[in-house]
């Protein structure tokens, strides 16, 4: 299972919010190429990035920080946050980014993700899927669309998308422990790679995903207020499976 440490930005800081709510945020630090320094110095493989300026406004505005982290370290990186355009993707991609997720465009116009892979291949584009109560959400989580995160990433593997980061809203920044259940249920249906995200709280919760057989996880405010050691879980969860595989 592969383990995606987050750093959320916000006016260039690195921030966790509750629930995406703006009004509910801690900032943890004004430097975030230094935490991601720090986990890869922890033994991260990949990084999950989020430009919470840029679903807000629609379009990236942490460009310079977003290059600050992609310099700082060599491991390799997703972004998402208000990513809706062709520029936008090359943009992120000429920052040293590998892969870009695409979210509120997806939902709203799922073509628009068809031809994004045609043109970048499904290793550079990743479907950001926000649900609550299985509704799939839009707009930096402020509205509720009439489709099913299950009928949506139905429609993203006829597609050719291979990656889909899956949110579950009302979890997200809670630690209350991520949807395994509904998680399970998109990877079993699919046999897409999902990477759940939200409510990440322990190693309890990453067992559960593994043994459900998720394909990634995404970590946030759990490393920060030091619930989930990050070099503990790469070995439990990534190097294990890898040594599983060549024995």
């Amino acid at each position: 299972m592969q383990l995606y440490p987050a750093i959320d930005l916000k006016d260039g800081k690195c921030v966790r919010l509750k629930q995406g709510e703006f009004k509910d945020i801690t900032v943890y630090s004004d430097k975030p190429e230094e935490i991601a320094q720090l986990w890869q110095s922890q033994g991260a493989t990949y990084l999950h990035l989020v430009d919470l300026d840029g679903a807000l406004a629609g379009h990236s505005v942490n460009e310079d920080v977003i290059k600050r982290i992609t310099d700082a370290v060599s491991i390799p990186i997703e972004i998402g946050g208000g990513i809706r355009s062709e520029e936008a993707i090359e943009s992120m991609l000429s920052l040293g980014v590998s892969r870009v997720i695409i979210g509120t465009k997806a939902a709203e116009n799922p073509e628009f993700i068809r031809d994004m892979v045609g043109k970048f291949g499904q290793e550079r584009i990743v479907a950001g899927v926000d649900a609550k109560n299985g509704m799939v959400a839009v707009e930096g989580w402020e509205k509720l669309s009439n489709l099913s995160a299950s009928e949506l990433l139905s429609q993203m593997k006829e597609y050719g998308v291979r990656h889909v980061v899956y949110t579950d809203i009302a979890r997200d920044g809670m630690l209350s422990g991520p949807n395994v259940e509904y998680t399970k249920k998109l990877t079993e249906e699919t046999g897409m790679d999902i990477i759940a995200s939200g409510g990440m709280s322990s190693m309890e919760d990453l067992k559960q995903l593994y043994e459900a057989g998720v394909q990634g996880a995404i970590i946030g405010k759990a490393l920060y207020e030091k619930r989930i050691d990050l070099r503990e879980a790469v070995d439990v969860f990534e190097r294990q499976n890898h040594q599983g595989r060549t024995n």
